[in-house]
């Protein structure tokens, strides 16, 4: 009986990508499965079939040597029915990602160590500027009881019984071939028989270490700072994690910033407010005077160009953004209070002009009151 074009028997067309080959395998293997079809004998015959078009597909030079020349191209590299890799091998391969993973060679598996994360406050002008500082993050260290071997002899480990030294131990359910993590030795492939007491044979116990930091001008609350390699160990020869510094900027008494921006309130008294005058303003770099012109109210802005904060990212400088608050005089004598009462007579006596946001305020009331009647 003559064979069935590959792409056939997966239903695809001879364009179809890697990805896609195996997709098709994975449906139709899962559907003409003899364990699933027990009373099916062409089930079995379609699942050979199936396996044969995908081991010939997804090899690059076979599917290359197909596409040129047919079946006659790959006739000698075909198995015949279980043949050749067997069904574990080519399944392992196709659904390991979903039943946990392949053969690892014998081996034990290699784990990549744990990422850390560590919390660095510092000020504002330490963040504006950059810094190098140094921190002391908790994470796992050799073992100063067994020198990091784990066992209170010094004893090498012994091959895991379990797993003969793999790491991990096969199951098989139904027609499922499950691999997991050796419950015996954790996936280390190796067991201690005199574990020591201070790290229970793992080697490793609780400690910390000095990092040096360097913190870039311009970062904000919330940036991260990534440093590689610096998390926990790796296990069995894994890489380590990455420690991940998250900067977390302290308020300050007199500025707050917004980006690149800073904002601060800047209290001015009465005289100031109606006469003008000229103020010292802290900003990061120094100080500097602000100019205050007559009849200044309380919010008013003052922006200061080129005195905030560049971002860690770079760009323009922000501005330092000045907001007025004026402060009402307080613990007055009783000849301040009498000068200010026959103050406040000679601005009344001329008609309001002097205070034109109340008077507008008056007569937005008055109105208000009036429609009331009528309504």
């Amino acid at each position: 009986m003559a064979k069935r074009d590959y792409y056939e028997v997966l239903g695809l067309d001879r364009k179809a990508s890697e990805a896609e080959i195996k997709q098709a395998y994975r449906r139709l293997a899962m559907k003409f499965h003899p364990d699933r079809n027990p009373d099916d004998p062409q089930a079995e015959e379609r699942f050979k079939e199936v396996k044969e078009a995908f081991e010939m597909l997804s090899d690059r030079q076979k599917r290359q040597a197909y596409d040129q020349f047919g079946h006659a191209g790959v006739d000698q590299q075909a198995g015949a029915g279980f043949g050749g890799a067997g069904f574990g091998d080519i399944f392992d391969s196709v659904f390991g990602d979903i039943f946990g993973g392949g053969r690892n060679g014998g081996g034990s598996r290699a784990y990549r160590g744990a990422d850390l994360r560590y919390d660095l406050e510092m000020t504002l002008e330490d963040a504006v500027a950059g810094s190098e500082i140094k921190i002391r993050v908790p994470t796992l260290v050799g073992c100063e009881t067994c020198g990091g071997k784990g066992s209170r002899s010094g004893k090498a480990p012994d091959q895991c019984g379990t797993c003969g030294g793999a790491g991990q131990v096969r199951m098989q359910q139904g027609f499922f071939s499950v691999q997991q993590t050796c419950p015996k030795c954790r996936g280390a492939g190796k067991t201690i028989s005199d574990p020591c007491g201070s790290c229970n044979g793992t080697g490793k116990s609780r400690g910390n270490k000095t990092i040096s930091v360097k913190v870039p001008a311009g970062v904000d609350n919330g940036d991260r700072i990534r440093l590689s390699g610096e998390g926990e160990p790796g296990q069995n020869g894994g890489p380590p994690g990455d420690l991940y510094v998250n900067v977390v900027v302290k308020d300050h008494p007199i500025f707050t910033r917004e980006e690149t921006d800073l904002r601060c309130e800047v209290p001015i008294d009465f005289v100031t407010a109606v006469l003008g005058g000229e103020l010292e303003v802290p900003t990061l770099s120094g100080r500097v005077m602000l100019k205050i012109p007559p009849e200044t109210q309380t919010g008013r802005m003052f922006r200061l160009r080129g005195k905030g904060v560049r971002s860690v990212r770079g760009g323009q400088v922000g501005d330092l953004i000045c907001r007025v608050a004026v402060e009402t005089p307080v613990n007055l004598n009783k000849e301040q209070k009498e000068l200010l009462r026959k103050f406040g007579d000679s601005l009344n006596g001329e008609g309001n002009t002097h205070s034109p946001r109340a008077s507008s305020w008056l007569d937005g009331v008055k109105k208000f009151f009036e429609e009331m009647k009528f309504s």
